[in-house]
């Protein structure tokens, strides 16, 4: 506990030094100062932010204001910060501030991989979705937990799918989305990622991003002071296994005890079905080329979980028999179109089509993440069975996305 008196020119003026904090608070935060001109703009949202609390008391005369409360926080914060406590009590002309240090620490949620959240969590999230999709198509638009909050949507990598649910579901819950394209930033290039991610946190309350390098969603989470949402990177794709792991919630009945079988390249959806295969129990069998497993890390983390069994096979006649799901991707993601026809001559035998459907068996979904190329991974007959649930699995991106979102943000 530190205590000062101040006795400034006039009662409402009232100036706080950050440096008066301790050293191991300093440690965490940068020096700033926070001027008020009056007791009534405490509440200004210019020095809004959740980190520190105060409430300003008047003295006990006869004539003295009523007693208010507010909240303020520093500008920069970094990942593990302190709570504090800030007393301010104001005489009739003298200002004394007690700052009372609390040892607990407030954790910002960002949603990077599927096991950053335990298995409860996960499912919490996913029966959300189920909760708010049934709002939203019911017609109710009274829901609207993201009234005056804005969303930075930083797109290294364009997407049809991943930019329209991610800005229409966030205004379907009263928010408003701001489109960030590969020309409007050019993150690592014209601006670095911790600049960007230090700047874009003062505008807005969330962040999401698309990006090609993993580290830049790693960075943009280590120094945004709001929550940072993976809408891709190389490595993996979070959000679309939330949405394909609630799909089959509703087409399948869960996902516990389910075989799901990857026919192609073992890419950053393979990877986010193996972290998935790391926190829920079920079957997972990527069959792909050899020369193109996945991330063997990835493999062995996801194996070390000890919940699932997890198969990385060749042999994909064998591997899709009593597969309840067999998932498709293209054999060539974006950034990696110049390896396009070597990769079609290596991946033949290895597309889905009705002749590996019926070797799955009746009760087999098709999955496909989206955009496909008809006639290359997948033929045009096996998008359009009956069986197959590529277009629910696209619209759950955007109702997947809203829980996540809701989750991070406490809404």
């Amino acid at each position: 506990m530190a205590a000062a008196a101040i006795t400034p020119q006039s009662a409402t003026s009232l100036r706080y030094e950050a440096n008066s904090l301790s050293s191991r608070t300093s440690s965490l935060f940068r020096p700033h100062s926070l001027t008020f001109s009056a007791l009534h703009s405490l509440s200004s949202p210019c020095i809004r932010r959740q980190i520190i609390t105060a409430s300003a008391t008047s003295s006990a005369t006869t004539e003295s204001p009523p007693s208010s409360s507010l909240s303020l926080g520093f500008e920069d914060h970094y990942d593990q910060i302190l709570l504090h406590f800030v007393s301010l009590a104001v005489t009739m002309g003298t200002a004394t501030i007690t700052v009372a240090k609390i040892d607990k620490k407030v954790d910002k949620k960002d949603f990077l991989h599927i096991t950053d959240y335990d298995k409860s969590t996960i499912l919490k999230i996913l029966d959300r979705a189920i909760e708010v999709k049934a709002l939203l198509k019911s017609g109710d638009r009274s829901f609207q937990p993201f009234k005056g909050k804005t969303m930075a949507m930083i797109f290294a990598k364009p997407s049809m799918r991943t930019r329209v649910s991610f800005e229409t579901g966030f205004s379907l819950l009263g928010g408003h989305a701001i489109y960030l394209g590969p020309d409007d930033i050019q993150m690592g290039k014209r601006e670095e990622t911790r600049d960007v991610a230090r700047v874009l946190c003062r505008y807005n309350d969330i962040i999401m991003a698309r990006v090609f390098a993993h580290q830049d969603i790693l960075d943009l989470a280590k120094y945004a002071s709001v929550p940072v949402v993976n809408g891709l990177t190389d490595y993996n794709h979070p959000c679309q296994i939330m949405a394909d792991a609630l799909t089959m919630i509703e087409h399948v009945g869960g996902i516990e005890g389910t075989k799901v079988v990857y026919v192609g390249d073992g890419n950053n959806i393979v990877h986010s079905w193996l972290l998935l295969a790391a926190v829920i129990p079920f079957h997972f069998v990527c069959a792909c080329p050899k020369g193109f497993e996945p991330d063997q890390k990835t493999v062995e983390k996801a194996r070390a979980a000890g919940i699932s069994k997890i198969e990385i096979t060749n042999d994909v006649k064998d591997a899709v028999i009593g597969a309840d799901v067999v998932y498709s991707d293209v054999w060539a993601s974006m950034g990696q179109k110049e390896e396009a026809e070597h990769r079609r001559k290596v991946f033949q035998g290895f597309q889905v089509d009705e002749t590996l459907m019926k070797l799955a068996g009746p009760k087999a979904y098709f999955m496909h993440c989206l955009p496909a190329e008809r006639g290359v991974e997948v033929t045009d007959g096996v998008i359009e069975a009956p069986n197959s649930i590529v277009f629910p699995q696209a619209e759950n991106r955007m109702h997947a996305q809203n829980a996540i979102m809701l989750h991070v943000l406490d809404a």
